[in-house]
């Protein structure tokens, strides 16, 4: 009975120690996230345009979908090369909102014409202008059309890094030679590497990469490599250099991943991008449209 008394009473301490904490975090500015990279198969007619927007919120708490004030616009167009600012046999896609309150922007299928971009607009050079307004700023992002070379073979191999429930995969390209390329790749949902050709213009290469997402024998894992130009590189690559650190939720990150989505409310000159003067005004998020082939892997 006195063991029992004894324990009786520690279990009563440590209840009553279980005292409630409140933590003032800090607030933050609230952000317009834009999510707009477009992946074009080349084998399909049209490229499947979907621009998803949201707003930040709280800390430990998901991005909240949000409506902008109009419709966006897509503007592409071949630069005239003395006049970078007008652009040769320019066009026009609107889009709206796919269900009112989604966030989620597409072209407008009750226009008057097709407002759908065919796959053969996707061409070197093409110049893609995304226009938008919300709470009553305006926001342009600018970006050339990205091609990329296939994935020429995908396997998996046997060795570990650093877990050994992490899961080799060796892939091999072949680089263009004779220009400066930049590559994204993606494993499955929510992995990414970004890689450059500095040391491997147009040579065959093959290098391994870790997954570290559970994979058990039998599924299937969806291998992507998507075109990229220096910004959309360096903006990938930060994206991953933020989520490798393992600091903690409460370590704050290396530096702001700025996408190429300005505010331009108020400014003269929207298309060259010449007078944009303001580091704080910012949203997040990156508008690209870009060549993606895919391969699948089954894991043994």
């Amino acid at each position: 009975m006195k063991r029992i008394g004894i324990v009786l009473g520690l279990t009563l301490l440590l209840f009553s120690c279980e005292d409630v904490i409140e933590v003032d975090l800090p607030e933050t500015e609230t952000r317009l996230v834009v999510n707009g990279v477009l992946r074009v198969d080349v084998t399909q007619e049209f490229i499947p345009v979907e621009i998803r927007v949201s707003e930040t919120s709280g800390f430990f708490e998901d991005n909240v979908p949000t409506q902008l004030d109009d419709n966006a616009t897509i503007i592409y167009g071949i630069p005239n090369p003395d006049a970078p600012e007008l652009f040769d046999n320019i066009a026009f896609s609107s889009l709206t909102e796919r269900e009112e309150g989604s966030g989620i922007y597409v072209p407008d299928p009750n226009f008057d014409t097709d407002q759908r971009i065919r796959t053969s607009a996707a061409v070197p050079g093409m110049v893609f202008i995304l226009i938008m307004e919300h709470r009553g700023r305006t926001y342009v992002a600018r970006t050339t059309y990205s091609p990329t070379v296939p994935i020429d073979t995908i396997e998996q191999g046997t060795e570990t890094l650093f877990d050994e429930d992490d899961t080799e995969i060796i892939i091999t390209i072949t680089d263009q030679p004779d220009e400066e390329n930049y590559f994204v790749f993606e494993f499955g949902t929510g992995e990414f590497l970004a890689l450059d050709d500095q040391f491997i213009d147009g040579q065959q290469f093959e290098f391994s990469y870790f997954v570290e997402q559970e994979l058990e024998v039998g599924d299937t894992l969806e291998v992507s490599i998507l075109g990229a130009d220096l910004q959309f590189f360096n903006y990938i690559d930060l994206i991953v250099e933020q989520t490798e650190n393992d600091g903690g939720v409460f370590e704050p990150p290396a530096a702001t991943a700025r996408g190429n989505v300005f505010d331009v409310t108020g400014l003269d000159n929207t298309l060259l991008f010449d007078n944009v003067n303001r580091p704080e005004a910012f949203p997040l998020g990156f508008f690209a449209v870009v060549q993606e082939f895919n391969q699948n892997l089954v894991i043994n």
